[in-house]
This record gives C-alpha cells, structure tokens and sequence, in this order.
C-alpha cells in the first residue's frame, strides 16, 4: 500500500547518491592536484 509520488523512487534516490560520490570524487581529486602541484611548484 503505497502512495504514488510520495517518496522518491529507490533508482532515483540511488542515481543521487551515485552523482554525490562523483561529485566528491572529483572535489577530492582536484584538491589533491592542487596540493601536488604547489609541492611540485615548490621545489
């Protein structure tokens, strides 16, 4: 016994999910660039 349209639907939730993890994978790899550049800048 479900509403339709009440709650989002459990691929939809999961599709969000799977962009948060890229979006942070992403995040942390740019950070970690920048860190390895200004060491290498540093030299």
């Amino acid at each position: 016994m479900s509403v339709m349209g009440s709650e989002p639907r459990v691929r939809e939730r999961a599709l969000e999910a799977v962009e948060l993890m890229a979006f942070s994978a992403g995040v942390s790899l740019l950070v970690f660039l920048v860190i390895l550049l200004g060491f290498w800048l540093g030299r």
